[in-house]
């Protein structure tokens, strides 16, 4: 179909490239062969007269002709999809999309269940691929480009605007209980400044929330043992006299399979803010709106989950 010599199809491949930044994933989105893209881009190219995506690095980035289109392109194919859907249709508008999320093993453990299963009730045809944050990863807009949602501490991430709160939670200690400081399942600023910590390692260390803490209370941990992550250290503080610092809500997750001990911190709350990042791109794709509301939603429960676990145990 053309309208004013352009043919529309190209509108559909038009937004795919945009909102990918990537030949390669754009293809894939819309169900063609690269080939096929990589003309349509180069008609895209001479109709425009701009190159749109250029290489930088090992990856593309939009120029600015490019960025200013996208609003454009998205409210268009909106516009469209409601032109051809029936008012009663009110199935998720994701197509079959592929969503990529990159987050920690905490959000894991913490949402990944709910999020999956929420997500395949209301659009089974909806492919989710989950994925640990890549520590590496650069500070620029093209590697948030390359995922759908990166869910990590505050902090961690320094580009891409400004990120979403999604959840709040706060850090508890944990320890085996024969450790030998614990006394009435508590520990004072003298332990934790004698015993060997495991800790997890951030991949912006002024962003870690513990550290920050402790260095106030002049307290440098004897760390004995480092991780990628907050999910291995309530099972290798077991058996030993360490102590770790992790998420509330995921030590009452683990605490039991673990065999540790929860112990409450004996200074000040220290907080952990989840939040969510994503390219400016994808805020007016509908697609993407729709999981950042089913990401809402689930944050919501997992609070609620927590409180009521909480409240159980107390």
């Amino acid at each position: 179909m053309a309208l004013g010599g352009v043919d529309l199809n190209l509108l559909l491949i038009l937004q795919a490239l945009l909102e990918e930044g990537n030949v390669t994933r754009a293809a894939s989105r819309v169900g063609m062969p690269q080939p096929t893209v990589s003309i349509a881009l180069a008609r895209l190219r001479r109709h425009y007269k701009d190159e749109l995506l250029v290489r930088m690095g090992n990856g593309y980035v939009l120029t600015p002709l490019a960025r200013s289109l996208l609003p454009s392109v998205q409210e268009s194919m909106r516009l469209i999809g409601d032109t051809f859907s029936p008012e009663n249709d009110q199935s998720p508008p994701v197509s079959g999309r592929k969503f990529t999320i990159s987050l920690s093993d905490y959000s894991v453990v913490v949402l990944g269940e709910l999020l999956l299963r929420r997500i395949h009730e209301l659009a089974p045809e909806t492919n989710l691929q989950i994925g640990r944050i890549p520590y590496d990863m650069a500070e620029s807009d093209q590697a948030v480009l390359e995922h759908d949602l990166i869910i990590a501490p505050l902090g961690f991430y320094q580009s891409a605007g400004q990120p979403e709160v999604i959840w709040r939670d706060r850090f508890v200690c944990v320890a085996d209980p024969a450790n030998p400081r614990l006394r009435d399942g508590k520990l004072s600023l003298k332990d934790l400044g004698s015993l060997p910590h495991a800790t997890a390692q951030l991949p912006r260390a002024e962003a870690d929330p513990v550290r920050t803490a402790l260095e106030c209370l002049n307290i440098t941990p004897n760390i004995a043992m480092s991780t990628a992550g907050w999910l291995p250290l309530p099972f290798l503080v077991a058996g030993t006299d360490m102590v770790a610092f992790v998420p509330e809500r995921l030590a009452r997750r683990v605490s039991d399979a673990a065999g540790v001990e929860i112990i409450e911190p004996p200074f000040r709350e220290i907080e952990l803010i989840e939040a969510a990042w994503w390219h400016p791109t994808r805020a007016t794709d509908p697609a993407h709106s729709w999981l950042r509301a089913i990401l809402s939603e689930i944050a919501v429960l997992t609070e609620a989950h927590s409180v009521s676990r909480s409240s159980d145990g107390c």
